[in-house]
């Protein structure tokens, strides 16, 4: 099956992609998807602990089931931001 896993900020350098259509097997989960990822793009695999995943824009977890033309999502932990002032 087809889907599209998606990278974000710092994924996204890492991977050298922000999109990419993969095909993966009929019982794959976003983990499967992830395991893709870091086959095409090995520097992915560092953020591997870190990272937040989403299937067709809803949280998920690696465990998550995927179907034919799904959207993954992975995100990288988000920080900084401005500071509060008083």
């Amino acid at each position: 099956m087809r889907v599209t896993v998606v990278c974000f900020a710092r994924l996204r350098d890492l991977a050298g992609l922000r999109e990419w259509r993969c095909e993966l097997p009929s019982d794959a989960t976003v983990q499967s998807a992830w395991n893709a990822l870091a086959a095409r793009a090995p520097a992915v695999d560092a953020m591997r602990t870190a990272i937040s995943c989403a299937v067709n824009a809803e949280f998920a977890t690696m465990n998550t089931p995927i179907r034919e033309g799904d959207e993954v999502a992975f995100l990288p932990p988000v920080s900084g931001g401005a500071p509060a002032h008083s």
